[in-house]
């Protein structure tokens, strides 16, 4: 088989009108024109045994199974392809449905079209659903997870981050057209006089000082504080002299973070010694320059969403952990807490997988554990 191009329906075409988003890929059967599904001994079997899931498509058949049913009765490769780049993708997380596979007007030569969530990961989806139908027919060992995991860190890569989406999908709810503007988080709302340009969740009617503000941690506990709102102690410091003195004033235990970071990026909390208040200082320093030191306060964390002056919503964040059983090592209990529904790879869920890296290694080496320990 050989693929002659593969393009991306971006808005009403002529496959669809309101499946705007779809990847038209060119292909030539060459040989395999000659063999249906029927013809290829044990491709039907190999099929099942890769994508068990693929029982829930019901094909023009009208039922779960239709398109095995199909593969079995026999079907052209180019079909067959078509149902795999859209089952790759529902794996790895995105819920894509609609799929048509029509003759090019050349012998041999088809239309494969299937629905994308994210381009990048159509096209993806494309190559890959030729080399693994190349792979079921010739008997070879694929590894389709190795794909699925490439397809999942694209999306993550190219997807809108949850605050974008949850605008852009408020939009299209009503009826707002929109577009992507650069490969981040730039939108425009609307066309013409009416449009709007949303940047994540900043918006031309944002304010800018607001925004400079925000970013500053050590402005905007000043300001509170000027506002008779509670804040901690704490001290900026850019040396371990500078750290030692502030850790003098205020006392352990500390915080420790970086001044403009976000995402909890280089934070160490419940620093209780000098010598993690000075791991701690250098973690912040490869997101900053300068670094606030603060009294360690224990509470719990929340994350508030106000919209026009307006608090609408808050989340509890919670630290990943893991509670011992006596029974299992800290790597199963790992898995076992990945195992809930809930959890999927970056903000696939509500909830997102426990990752170990050399901070979570680090963090269990304090406590005496490793990956193999049996906590009580």
């Amino acid at each position: 088989m050989r693929i002659r191009s593969i393009n991306a329906m971006r808005g009403p075409n002529y496959w669809s009108v309101n499946r705007d988003k779809l990847i038209v890929m060119v292909l030539d059967l060459e040989d395999l024109e000659e063999k249906p599904t029927n013809k290829i001994p044990g491709f039907l079997d190999r099929l099942e045994a890769m994508f068990p899931t693929m029982y829930s498509h019901r094909c023009s058949v009208g039922e779960a199974g239709g398109f095995f049913q199909r593969v079995k009765e026999g079907t052209w490769m180019g079909h067959v392809i078509e149902h795999i780049a859209l089952e790759t993708q529902t794996l790895a997380g995105m819920d894509t449905g609609f799929g048509r596979t029509r003759t090019y007007g050349e012998e041999g030569v088809y239309f494969v079209v299937f629905s994308y969530t994210e381009e990048k990961v159509g096209r993806y989806a494309a190559r890959s659903a030729v080399r693994i139908a190349e792979a079921l027919i010739s008997g070879e060992e694929y590894d389709l997870e190795e794909d699925i995991q490439d397809m999942r860190e694209i999306r993550e890569r190219e997807r809108l981050g949850p605050s974008t989406a949850s605008i852009v999908r408020e939009a299209q709810n009503r009826g707002i057209p929109w577009i992507r503007l650069n490969g981040y988080s730039l939108c425009q709302l609307g066309y013409a006089a009416n449009q709007k340009r949303i940047q994540a969740t900043m918006t031309s009617q944002t304010s800018s000082i607001g925004v400079e503000l925000a970013c500053d941690k050590e402005d905007t506990k000043y300001l509170l504080e000027r506002a008779e709102v509670p804040v901690p102690k704490g001290d900026i410091v850019r040396t371990e002299a500078g750290l030692e003195d502030a850790i003098e004033r205020i006392g352990y235990p500390v915080v420790v973070k970086p001044i403009d970071g976000n995402h909890g990026r280089g934070i160490t909390t419940d620093v209780q010694n000098w010598e993690d208040a000075c791991a701690a200082l250098a973690a912040a320093k490869e997101v900053s320059r300068s670094v606030i030191i603060e009294k360690f306060i224990e509470g719990d964390d929340y994350r508030l969403l106000v919209i026009n002056h307006k608090l609408v919503a808050a989340a509890k964040r919670t630290a990943a952990h893991v509670i011992g059983d006596g029974k299992s090592t800290v790597q199963q209990l790992i898995d076992q807490t990945n195992a809930d529904p809930r959890r999927g790879y970056g903000h696939e869920k509500v909830l997102t997988l426990i990752k170990v890296n050399q901070m979570t290694l680090d963090i269990l080496e304090d406590q005496g554990l490793s990956l193999e320990s049996v906590p009580e």
